[in-house]
């Protein structure tokens, strides 16, 4: 009785959705804690490359999954999700994203490939090198630009629209990798860097969190702008 109580629990859509927030946000930090450590060896562009191909990798596999939490917010706002059900979602995401920083330190500790001596324990440091408020502008502006391409794309169903997605997110990144770091996912950046020298608490939730989630939710207004749906549906009729 127990185990079948148990199965229709986790046969819960919901319940479901929970579990794969939370692994898809496992599965992007603990790359993205490895990519930390090929820009540090290799350099940005060898960065650039694997985030590149590691995103596309996430759009084709994660399903509905986001593994960031200004999605819930947007739906929140657009009345397609009520605020109880985004904030789990976002809590699932923190879970997930918090987790695997525990998996990644065991990995590193056994020092398997020279790239990981010393990294397990070795105090972190804050990708902040800006002051906090242009800090948080540029993770507001680049999350606005990434949203609104990203819906723009899908509405326009282009073939290419997971690559070039891709592409613009990575741009964005590489652009502001030596100023915010280019995280543009309040999970992700709580994942690799909150309590790393040099930032406090407060600076990091106006940058990483209030920065980014206001700038998604700035582009819901940006995409509506008369400008970028005539540019839509012209778009659109030439496809026709």
């Amino acid at each position: 009785m127990r185990s079948s109580s148990k199965k229709s629990f986790l046969s819960e859509p919901f319940v479901q959705s929970l579990f794969l927030e939370g692994i898809a946000t496992a599965e992007l930090c603990g790359a993205c804690f490895e990519l930390i450590i090929i820009a540090e060896n290799w350099g940005v562009s060898m960065y650039a490359i694997y985030l590149f191909v590691l995103t596309l990798w996430w759009s084709l596999n994660w399903g509905d999954a986001s593994a960031c939490p200004y999605t819930h917010l947007e739906e929140a706002v657009e009345g397609k999700k009520s605020l109880r059900v985004a904030f789990l979602m976002i809590w699932a995401e923190l879970i997930g994203g918090l987790a695997v920083f525990r998996y990644i330190q065991l990995l590193w500790a056994l020092e398997i490939v020279s790239t990981h001596k010393n990294k397990a324990f070795e105090d972190c440091s804050t990708d902040l090198q800006v002051p906090v408020i242009f800090g948080a502008f540029i993770e507001c502006v680049a999350t606005c630009i990434c949203r609104v391409v990203s819906r723009a794309l899908s509405d326009l169903n282009s073939r290419f629209a997971t690559i070039i997605d891709s592409f613009v997110g990575t741009s964005l990144v590489v652009a502001a990798f030596d100023y915010s770091g280019g995280y543009f996912n309040p999970a992700l950046a709580t994942s690799l860097k909150y309590g790393c020298l040099g930032t406090s608490f407060m600076e990091h939730v106006i940058v990483y969190w209030i920065g980014a989630c206001a700038g998604s939710i700035a582009s819901l207004r940006v995409y509506n702008m008369p400008f970028i749906q005539n540019f839509i549906h012209g778009r659109k009729e030439k496809a026709l």
